[in-house]
């Protein structure tokens, strides 16, 4: 079992394991007119509070697990695909034990504002380019952030609602209910309340703010007391600027180098927020910062490695080759794409740190002089063969997803390519 994968296999595991105990210690037959529907019921609404508790685990972002998942990035695909299959579950659910809306009982009512809570949240989660479903969120990120924090009282309720209406008498499945339940009231409360007393925030001053072209920011940090945890060579954090219209938590990836006193982020200006960014954000600001996350490193890759970068994708390689100290033990042929040569940046200073490492072959494109970068050009400059080396890419998600399929058709395994995907919604 790889171990980037291990994470997935544990929850598989348990969510296994939870159906077979409600077959194995099942409530009693007595008094209950259709068992084989009460029984699946309540396995299913036991699914939905396994599968919801998961999603509220991996939302309070432990570093320690990044190895069992291969990132933060994959674990949020996890949350995504945990959290699908607790919202599909809960509707089968709802069609084996329906909401009786004119029963009187408590539980009933918990589980229609449960219910009702879950779909609002979810709902825009998952279709968040359907006009009406994302008017709910102000159509904006930190909208959507906000809304989906009610999620863990949705699920005190839905937990609530298990207990109070017919509550069964398999007590051994119960019990096993219980730890998913403390585990997701926990890790809530841990995201929303407790955080801050563990150093999860940590407090920064913006020292700089620098504009080495038109479009693009870099932001230099500095600790007001503690850092944040010594990071690698291209991790990214979680920013928060305390000024109005900046006071949104969004992750950037570190530019700087880890011995470095401060952290430099470098953002560019693409989305509302970051064009606010760069027309507002001054010297002196105070920020918090979370992390470093990621596991975008390749020094655990081969010997023979391709870095490809497109556009604002450059800043993990700015980390990786500000972080260069002896020599280099890999051979590295090194590729930066841009459109026009005014979008490159800190290209002279590319230049002047590769001169000193000659296994770094830097490759400075501006596709519409030099046309758009292909595999194949990578793979004629490599000598024909890439089906040993190791990709690392970062740019825009649909070129990294181009080249993705074009370098495994070129023999490259799929386990070799490595990229993050910055869609944490």
């Amino acid at each position: 079992m790889k171990r980037k994968n291990a994470g997935n296999l544990v929850f598989i595991l348990l969510v296994l394991l939870t159906i077979f105990i409600w077959l194995i210690f099942p409530p009693e037959r007595e008094g209950v007119e259709n068992y084989a529907r009460y029984l699946a019921g309540m396995t299913l609404g036991s699914l939905v509070l396994v599968l919801m508790s998961f999603s509220l685990f991996l939302s309070t972002r432990p570093r320690w697990a990044e190895p069992y998942f291969g990132g933060l990035d994959k674990m949020y695909l996890t949350h995504r695909h945990t959290s699908t299959a607790a919202f599909l579950i809960l509707f089968v659910h709802l069609l084996v034990v329906p909401l009786h809306v004119f029963d009187l009982a408590l539980g009933n009512y918990l589980a229609i504002i449960a219910f009702s809570g879950i779909v609002s949240i979810v709902l825009p989660t998952l279709a968040p380019r359907i006009p009406f479903l994302n008017r709910m969120t102000g159509e904006t990120y930190e909208g959507w952030k906000k809304l989906h924090r009610f999620i863990g009282i949705f699920f005190i309720l839905g937990y609530l609602h298990s207990i109070t209406v017919n509550a069964p008498t398999a007590k051994i499945a119960i019990n096993w209910n219980q730890v998913f339940v403390f585990l997701g009231i926990g890790s809530y409360l841990y995201t929303e309340l407790l955080g801050r007393f563990f150093k999860k925030y940590v407090p920064y001053t913006v020292e700089a703010v620098n504009h080495p072209n038109s479009s693009t920011t870099e932001v230099v940090l500095r600790p007001k007391k503690d850092s944040i945890t010594k990071h690698r060579a291209g991790q990214f954090l979680f920013v928060r600027f305390l000024e109005k219209g900046l006071n949104e938590s969004h992750p950037f990836t570190i530019s700087s180098a880890p011995n470095e006193d401060g952290l430099r982020l470098t953002i560019k200006a693409c989305g509302d927020f970051t064009r606010r960014l760069f027309a507002n954000l001054k010297a002196g600001t105070d920020a918090i910062v979370e992390g470093a996350y990621g596991m975008f490193d390749y020094r655990t890759g081969g010997p023979k490695q391709i870095w490809v970068a497109g556009g604002i994708g450059i800043t993990p390689f700015l980390s990786f080759i500000r972080d260069l100290k002896d020599d280099l033990s890999h051979h590295v042929d090194f590729y930066y794409t841009v459109r026009h040569k005014d979008e490159a940046i800190f290209v002279d200073e590319i230049e002047k740190i590769v001169t000193k490492y000659p296994r770094l072959k830097p490759y400075i494109r501006f596709s519409a002089v030099h046309g758009s970068l292909t595999v194949d050009d990578i793979v004629k400059n490599a000598g024909g063969d890439i089906r040993g080396h190791h990709v690392y890419m970062c740019g825009p998600l649909p070129m990294v997803q181009a080249f993705e399929k074009k370098f495994a058709e070129a023999g490259v395994s799929r386990e070799n390519i490595h990229f993050e995907e910055f869609n944490f919604r």
